[in-house]
């Protein structure tokens, strides 16, 4: 799994990213959690197949980190990376979720 490096996100990629209002909740969710979460468990109501794109697209943009356990995939939101590179942007998402209704 590619996972770029603390160096190598991009703010560009990380805003395409969650751009996307079902990427957008998954982040307010892992967030709001605080610590790895199964995939399955996050957003239960879609399709594994259509959540597995959001993965790739959280995970390759430097946002979540991936780590497999038996035939299960577990995710955490790599905040201390992102408050590095970008400090305050992952409260604005999680406080513009609080304004706006869940996907």
């Amino acid at each position: 799994m590619l996972h770029p490096t603390r160096d190598q996100i991009d703010l560009v990629d990380v805003m395409a990213a969650i751009g996307h209002p079902v990427r957008a909740e998954i982040v307010r969710r892992l967030a709001a959690s605080g610590q790895e979460e199964f995939c399955g468990s996050i957003l239960p109501g879609v399709p594994k197949s259509t959540l597995t794109n959001h993965w790739r697209v959280l995970r390759e943009s430097g946002v979540i980190c991936q780590r497999p356990e038996g035939r299960k995939l577990y995710i955490r939101l790599r905040r201390e990376d992102l408050d590095e590179r970008f400090p305050g942007l992952l409260d604005l998402i999680v406080l513009e979720g609080s304004r706006a209704p869940s996907p």
